[in-house]
């Protein structure tokens, strides 16, 4: 079998409300690259990969060279043909060989006839927990929607509670003070007794500032907190002085760091993305190092569709370790480009396709309607935020937004 041809259409996916972070704001919409891999029989697999526009497009267009007549299954090889880490210093193709092996999988398991999670060596769990993914939101364009507040955060968490059923809540934080995000995390806390919790504040505090907080919330029953800092030694400083475990997705994305962080340890829990990674078979690579030396795991997530999601249910089926429900952005979205639209969550979990390969198809339909939104509209800047031109965030940060402030954004849509 031999790959024919590599298209790449961006998209862009409504979201509830626009999601703020320390860096900036999703401006109510996700843009992503849908990736699709055809063969010589026939076969069509499909990748993701977020951001898109000319230069995804071209990035893929420009592969195609490197690609086309190599065998799909060799993806061993394909690893090194486009991101070998030394010629990688100079172009970093990591997210989008992701998106081609994702794409390069599910052509193998429909000619396999098997999902990606039997091919991987067999699920070890048939559903996948996940956090409520929660975020300080300003309102969308009708007003609605708006996460700013204590009350309001307090209710959105109970309304994901009831109409998801999870058990696990993550906030994200970073965009006010952290004494104002301490009052909304105990709040939260304190709402919904019994269930576990965990903050992530994207890397933006000063060493001091994470140690304070962490004391602050020794007693919540916290899953851990989550780049508090950014750097490996900054969170080394961090770990040494609190009692709660400490995660990263940002200093710890490939084996260089993993190794490092073996040696002397800075992180307790690695929080794995099929993107960030360089794709599912990446992660269950650091997934067995991780277990060899008893670290913890937990699914990352990048603000996928559910293409990727099922990159991500297929890889919490597989690995052993996986102790802490899932990350998912999945649920602000207000649809999604595959058949049947957007995954249903069930008592906080997700079911892992069965189907072969991903176990997803296209919405042509739905690509189609997401592309042209995506062409109306264009990118937006992740890290700006509407209400706030010309600002950028410091690192540690000093500028933070005030909670007092609600005013709408004008945003197109």
């Amino acid at each position: 079998m031999k790959i024919t041809d590599i298209r790449a259409t961006p998209v862009t996916v409504p979201l509830a409300a626009p999601l703020r972070h320390a860096n900036g704001c999703h401006w109510g919409r996700f843009v992503r690259t849908v990736v699709e891999v055809e063969t010589d029989e026939g076969l069509v697999g499909l990748g993701e990969m977020g951001g898109g526009g000319e230069s995804a497009v071209a990035a893929f267009n420009g592969l195609k060279s490197y690609l086309l007549g190599r065998d799909p299954a060799r993806l061993e090889e394909m690893r090194f043909l486009i991101a070998n880490p030394t010629a990688s210093l100079y172009n970093n193709r990591t997210q989008i060989l992701a998106a081609l092996e994702f794409a390069c999988l599910d052509v193998l398991g429909q000619k396999w006839g098997v999902s990606l999670s039997e091919m991987l060596g067999g699920r070890l769990r048939d559903r996948v927990p996940f956090a409520s993914y929660l975020f300080f939101r300003y309102p969308n364009g009708d007003g609605a929607n708006e996460v700013r507040t204590v009350d309001q955060l307090v209710q959105e968490a109970a309304d994901l509670k009831r109409e998801h059923g999870f058990e696990t809540h993550k906030l994200k934080g970073g965009v006010f003070a952290p004494e104002y995000e301490l009052e909304c995390y105990r709040a939260l806390a304190e709402s919904l007794p019994g269930d576990r919790f965990r903050f992530d504040p994207n890397g933006v505090w000063s060493t001091e500032q994470a140690i304070s907080f962490a004391h602050s919330i020794e007693d919540v029953n916290n899953d851990y907190l989550e780049d508090p800092v950014f750097g490996m030694h900054g969170m080394r400083r961090t770990r040494e002085r609190v009692r709660m475990p400490l995660a990263t997705n940002t200093v710890i994305v490939g084996m260089e760091q993993l190794a490092s962080n073996v040696l002397h340890t800075a992180v307790d829990v690695v929080l794995l993305d099929t993107t960030f990674w360089g794709g599912v078979r990446s992660c269950v690579k650091a997934a067995a190092i991780c277990e060899a030396f008893q670290l913890g795991v937990a699914v990352h997530s990048s603000g996928e569709l559910g293409i990727q999601l099922a990159t991500m249910l297929h890889l919490g089926a597989v690995i052993p370790n996986l102790t802490f429900a899932a990350d998912a952005h999945y649920h602000h979205l207000m649809d999604d480009v595959i058949e049947g639209g957007r995954v249903r969550y069930c008592g906080g979990t997700m079911a892992v396709p069965t189907a072969p390969g991903l176990g997803v198809k296209l919405d042509r339909d739905k690509l189609a309607e997401y592309h042209e939104m995506f062409l109306r509209l264009g990118n937006y800047p992740y890290d700006q935020d509407p209400l706030r031109p010309g600002w950028t965030p410091l690192i540690p940060n000093t500028r933070w937004a005030d909670p007092s402030d609600a005013r709408v954004p004008s945003i197109p849509r």
